[in-house]
Parts: C-alpha cells; structure tokens; sequence
C-alpha cells in the first residue's frame, strides 16, 4: 500500500507538471505562468549596475583629459608647421616661430607622459591594456623628442619642425579606445558619464580641481623680481630679473640678447632666435641654461634664468 501511495503522487506531479507546459493548461487561462515567466526574465535583464567608484571616475576623467590634450597638442602642431612652412624662405619671423615650437612642443609631450604616469590601474582589463598602450606610445615619441634643442640655426628651425610634427601626429589613442571600451563595461560606462572631462562640451582647466589657484591676469601688475633689473645677478646662471623693453643678459657664459613686445618675449644667441608667448614659456640654450618666463605683460615680463 505504502510503496503504490508513492506512485501515485509521483504521477500526480507528472501530469502537472505536463499541463504546466502545455498550451492549454489552467496555469495559462489567466496568464500566471507567462507572467512569471516573464517577470523572471525581466528581472534578470534588468539587474542594476553597481555604481562606479570614485577611483574609476578620477581614471576615466584623467584619460579624457590626456586624450584631449593630445588632440589639442597635435592640431596646434599642425598649424604651427603650415604657418612656418607658408613663411617666404630666410623669414625671421618664421624662423623664431619655429625655434619657439620646438622649444615649447617637447615640454608638452612630457607634461602628458607625466600625466598618464600618474593614473593607477582603473581594475578593468581591457581598459589597463588600453593605458598602457597609450603610455607606450606617448613615452616613444617623448624619448624621440628628448635630444631636439631649439638652439638650432634660422636655416634648420624649419625642416626640424616638421621632424617634431611628424613624431606629434602618431599621438593617436590607441584601438579600441576609451569610448568604445565603455559599450562593453557597464561600471566604466558609468564612469566615463560622471567624469567631467569626458563630456562633450569639457575644455582643459575645467573641473580639474585648479578652481582655488588661477593663471596670474595678464593685464594686472607684474611680480617683482628678485634681482630687479641687476642683470649681473645672471653671470652665474641663476637670476631672476625684470625685462621691460631690451636687455642683454649673460647668465654662466651664454650671451642672450631679450627682447619684449606685447605678445611675445624673443631670445637671441649666436645663430639661434627663440620667441614665446605668455606666461610659462620656457627657451633653453642647450644643457647649460634655460630661461623661464614668469610673467609678461604690456609692461614687460619677468625671466627666470637658470642652469637646471
């Protein structure tokens, strides 16, 4: 008796487990087993995505911005070399516009290494693969770079220029690149949408936490410097010295004849012309000194000499 009792409710759930998956069952009269079926999948294709950590955001924001800089880096290339190049052969001004590319072009390129280095690993593989392969690629080009000294002859500024640019237009992120990285990652797709240098519409110094420290107002007063006009103060290398219209200033042997205008700050030496724009700017004369350009405006600019 005990063992036929058994097979009975055996078969009992035989027949409804039957009924259950057939058409015409009493579960689909009233649509409960579709329904919860269908619940079922909805639920699981609808699992929501853990929110991103503040450590992908600062990465993916940091990428952005580095990516950015390179596309920046390579379009000004690109029209500082037609300017030179559209320039009548033995043009002076070409030529200083030359020696200030190459001067300026290979900090640049460093200042995004040095950025990238910094970034830490974002915990996505194929997103670290993508890193380092733009690190590769951006720390090439800057040990390629790294011998070029704008303390070349007016005659070779030209052809030089286009050897930097020539290194600058490979600074393209590398494939598949960070937004096509987040179509496959939900987390670094949350990300990229809350990082602010990610948006469409982000320009560099935006965001970026620089908010409490801003550019000094080129229209205001100038800082003083240190050594005022005693440009003797230069004959060992180290000074800092105010310049408001001509001055010829020999700092650990190099003889450098600076002109300032309103735009721009020109250095001179045998057979070299180097001319900047802007505060930050900086004209190295080979190994043994480099001047800085701590501040400029119409009322002349104040130089940072030095041997490092």
């Amino acid at each position: 008796m005990g063992n036929k009792g058994s097979v009975a409710v055996v078969v009992a759930g035989l027949v409804l487990a039957v009924g259950g998956c057939g058409g015409g069952g009493a579960g689909d009269a009233d649509g409960s087993a579709g329904a919860t079926g269908s619940a079922g999948r909805k639920s699981a294709s609808s699992t929501p995505v853990r929110p991103p950590s503040g450590e992908l955001v600062t990465w993916a924001g940091g990428v952005c911005e580095s990516t950015i800089a390179l596309d920046d880096l390579r379009a000004e290339s690109a029209a500082d070399l037609k300017e030179i190049r559209g320039a009548g052969e033995g043009d002076l001004v070409a030529g200083a516009t030359a020696l200030g590319y190459l001067s300026s072009t290979p900090s640049a390129v460093d200042r995004v290494q040095s950025s990238l280095e910094d970034l830490g690993p974002s915990g996505v593989p194929a997103a670290d693969r993508m890193l380092d392969a733009l690190r590769k690629k951006v720390s090439g080009v800057a040990a390629k770079l790294e011998g070029v000294s704008p303390a070349v002859g007016l005659e070779d500024a030209g052809e030089s220029a286009a050897d930097v640019d020539r290194q600058v237009q490979t600074l393209t992120p590398p494939k598949p690149d960070l937004p096509a990285l987040t179509k496959k990652d939900p987390r670094l797709a949350a990300a990229y949408r809350k990082a602010k240098q990610c948006a469409p519409d982000w320009k560099p110094g935006e965001g970026s936490g620089d908010a409490d420290t801003p550019a000094p107002d080129p229209s205001g007063p100038l800082p003083e410097a240190a050594d005022g006009k005693n440009y003797a103060a230069c004959s060992d290398g180290g000074c800092e010295v105010l310049v408001t219209s001509t001055a010829d200033i020999t700092a650990n042997g190099r003889k450098v004849r600076v002109s300032v205008a309103d735009e721009h700050v020109t250095f001179r030496t045998d057979g070299a012309v180097m001319q900047l724009g802007g505060t930050g700017g900086e004209a190295g004369f080979g190994d043994s000194l480099k001047a800085t350009i701590v501040a400029h405006n119409e009322d002349g600019a104040v130089l940072r000499f030095s041997t490092s």
